[in-house]
């Protein structure tokens, strides 16, 4: 498809409001202590299967929202912090 005018020379990824964590982190503080449980739960489910690497990553992704929510996949997936660097 071709596009013309401004969507042609947009750059999603050259945007001044870089921030991809604070609305996630936003609305897992909105969620109630079950949701929160639940939302552990799934993303263990999810990502379970996954490489190790890439466990890490999501976990060091939902850090990065809220430290909380990144400790609950972490202990969901039985993952250590230590193991997540930065």
């Amino acid at each position: 498809m071709s596009l013309t005018g401004a969507a042609d020379h947009w750059n999603h990824r050259d945007r001044e409001d870089a921030d991809y964590y604070s609305q996630p982190g936003a609305l897992f503080r909105l969620m109630s202590p079950a949701q929160q449980q639940a939302l552990f739960e799934n993303a263990a489910r999810s990502v379970g299967g996954a490489p190790k690497e890439i466990q890490i990553r999501h976990v060091r992704n939902c850090r990065r929202a809220d430290a909380a929510y990144g400790k609950g996949v972490a202990d969901a997936l039985g993952l250590a912090l230590s193991e997540v660097p930065g």
